[in-house]
């Protein structure tokens, strides 16, 4: 139950905002205001709401009635708050909602400078468990053997945990032990049930254990030398007194160096996997051990550096200086001319148009303004006739998307239509496919518009997810499949033409979902490796722990988190996240893939240029895949020398990419001079 108390706090004379988290507050006009807040804390459960009432009162203490109130979450994804004070609790956790008075009532900043605000805790214990069940159990069980269990663990609102503690029991342990993982040791010949509890709710598997027929054991690699990142097989076979291979065994796998002193001060390190795929992150030699029951069988392999490493020159910029610089893309105008249009980011609504056809000579051809203060987005047709750029924080609330004329940027770049219609809340991304927007509404849902003509957009179609608290962030079209990034839902696809389940623009359908507990899920880019064929989705995290962006010219450095998650998802009901890049001081934003090559902007951390050839598997950052890096820095940056790479992409055999505090750069990779691996080139 709620204890309907208030929370007051008061704002007098020239006082600041000493712990509000954006800028600093305006001096108020008037004299002291009072906030009183009720009740002053919240405890809900999932799924369940509550409304805050306001008061505000002057100086002497009487009611403001026409005072505004601003309400917002500082985890929104969690716990959301309305403009009238309805609280609605979505995941569980400690979180802070905020109710100011706004110095401007009429700022279009979603969290604006206050004369007075309160804070009102929320805490939102965590659902019960309702269900636990063993997953994959393995086919057999033979005497000697150790192979584990797995369970999965549903709440009462239907969400997987991976915070709830599972125990395990034997109902005899002379023929199995189970310890707290679930591994079993299997002791002799039977029949005994395994129970795995998780709080008030248990599940029981009956298993079967046999003599085991197993009198040997062999250990194959697929190689016996590599580089640091490869991925070798190890195959082990269990053979019967006839030699016969006998299905089922649980075979483990371990690793070793056979240099391990040298290994070890190095830090080097190498991953076998429970399927026998094996890869290493520093140079040496390696023995693999495969293991079961009394049997045992070894391997070495010989591991030598990937050798990859280039150096950056930069070759040109387009400097942006006066603002902060936001997305990018280049392509080619029909005029047969290289082009480039980026955006701003709280500003006044700019976008620029800039001619990249020499890129050690950038010129800007077109200042584009539109009522905005940030162009997040911006994005060009296949055809490269027709850019779309995004709004937020229009004047009159009205954001949507402006649809532009640039096949020919040198005669001009006319503004062609503006669409709407239910954007109104602020469009953060979109995409351009086959002569469809695939545009962001208010951080909920992505609506697709027509441009069969550009001067009459039409909505044809729409995607929204159903969880609690959805919301997305970005969304890449590629061959017909959506993929949407939704912070903590995760990464969705859906079928918009091509994902072989009768989806359309306008009646999109979904294929698979992939999430991950960070719930940091930000950007997608879907890439079928050249190497392999294998399909991957690189998803990438982004959070700044240590505080958010400085929007003030002269701020502090910002500095990010997160890092980007390889999925193998060749079957859309069965994504596996398989490896990742992470560097380790610095978080991801967008990136682009071509010829196997990641070319990923980590914020403070600068351009990274990453070999992602072959299959992945383990960390690519310590595996050496790092083919390059370059950290912008400029003395007269927005904010001086302070790294922020906003977003990349590989053009005509140059990386143009643009920073968050300098504007537009294009670099090139220089020639190997010596041995190695050379990766590919830019096209």
């Amino acid at each position: 139950m709620t204890d309907i108390r208030s929370a007051t706090a008061v704002l007098v004379g020239a006082a600041a905002l000493a712990a509000w988290p954006g800028p600093a507050a305006a001096q108020p006009e008037t004299g002291a205001l009072t906030l009183e807040v009720a009740p002053d804390r919240l405890t809900l459960a999932v799924g369940e709401t509550a409304t805050l009432a306001a008061t505000v009162r002057d100086g002497d203490g009487a009611v403001v009635d026409d005072a505004t109130v601003v309400y917002f979450s500082r985890a929104r994804r969690s716990v959301a708050v309305t403009r009238g004070g309805r609280v609605e609790a979505y995941r569980p956790g400690e979180f802070t909602l905020v109710a100011l008075v706004p110095a401007d009532p009429d700022s279009r900043d979603r969290r604006p400078e206050a004369r007075v605000r309160v804070e009102v805790p929320v805490t939102v214990p965590p659902p019960a468990a309702a269900q636990v069940a063993f997953v994959d159990p393995p086919p057999k069980y033979y005497v000697g053997t150790r192979p584990r269990l797995a369970v999965e663990v549903v709440d009462t609102v239907g969400a997987v945990r991976t915070d709830v503690p599972v125990s395990f029991a034997s109902a005899d342990d002379a023929l199995a032990e189970v310890d707290a993982f679930g591994s079993l040791t299997l002791h002799a010949p039977g029949e005994v049930e395994i129970t795995a509890t998780a709080e008030d709710v248990s599940a029981r598997l009956a298993i079967e254990v046999e003599t085991s027929p197993v009198t040997s054991l062999e250990l194959r690699a697929s190689a016996s030398a590599a580089s640091t990142g490869d991925v070798v097989r190890f195959t082990a076979t269990a053979r019967d007194a006839r030699g016969l291979p006998v299905r089922g065994v649980p075979v483990r796998f371990a690793v070793g160096g056979e240099t391990a002193p040298t290994i070890i001060a190095a830090g080097a390190a190498a991953h076998v996997a429970a399927d026998g795929r094996f890869v290493a992150e520093r140079s040496g030699t390696y023995t693999v051990l495969a293991t079961t029951g009394r049997h045992s069988a070894s391997a070495t392999i010989s591991i030598g550096s990937r050798d990859v490493r280039r150096e950056l020159e930069v070759v040109g910029r387009g400097r942006v200086l006066d603002r902060h610089t936001s997305d990018l893309w280049i392509w080619e105008g029909t005029d047969g001319r290289d082009y480039a249009i980026t955006g701003t980011w709280g500003s006044d609504g700019r976008s620029y148009i800039w001619d990249v056809t020499d890129p050690a000579n950038i010129e800007r051809l077109h200042e584009v303004n539109v009522d905005a203060r940030t162009v997040n987005d911006v994005k060009v047709s296949e055809d490269g006739d027709i850019a779309v750029i995004s709004r937020e924080g229009a004047s009159n609330r009205r954001n949507g998307i402006v649809v532009l004329g640039v096949g020919n940027p040198r005669e001009g770049v006319p503004i062609l239509s503006e669409f709407t219609d239910q954007l109104t809340g602020g469009v953060h991304n979109v995409f351009i496919s086959e002569d469809h927007v695939f545009a962001l509404s208010a951080g909920r849902r992505y609506d697709v518009i027509s441009l069969e003509d550009p001067r009459n957009p039409e909505r044809v179609g729409r995607f929204e997810l159903d969880t609690p608290g959805h919301s997305i962030h970005d969304v890449w079209v590629s061959d017909g499949v959506a993929f949407s990034s939704n912070w903590t839902d995760g990464v969705v696809a859906v079928d918009v033409g091509g994902g072989g389940r009768g989806g359309t623009p306008e009646q999109p359908v979904e294929l698979g979902r992939y999430a991950y507990p960070s719930g940091w899920n930000h950007s997608a880019f879907p890439y079928r490796s050249q190497s392999t064929g294998k399909f991957y989705l690189f998803a990438g995290d982004e959070s700044f722990p240590y505080g958010g962006y400085s929007p003030d010219r002269g701020g502090a450095p910002s500095r990010a988190a997160g890092w980007i998650h390889v999925i193998d998802w060749s079957d859309w009901d069965n994504p596996q996240e398989v490896a990742r890049y992470q560097v380790p001081e610095a978080g991801s934003h967008n990136f682009w893939i071509e010829d196997d090559v990641l070319y990923a902007a980590f914020y403070n951390g600068g351009l990274r240029v990453v070999d992602v050839s072959g299959e992945l598997m383990g960390d690519l950052y310590r595996q050496g895949r790092e083919i390059a890096m370059f950290e912008p820095a400029d003395p007269d940056g927005f904010i001086a020398n302070a790294p922020m790479v906003w977003g990349p992409q590989p053009y005509k055999g140059h990386i143009f990419f643009t920073d968050w505090n300098t504007g537009l750069w294009a670099v090139k990779l220089q020639q190997r001079t010596g041995p190695g691996r050379v990766i590919g080139e830019p096209r």
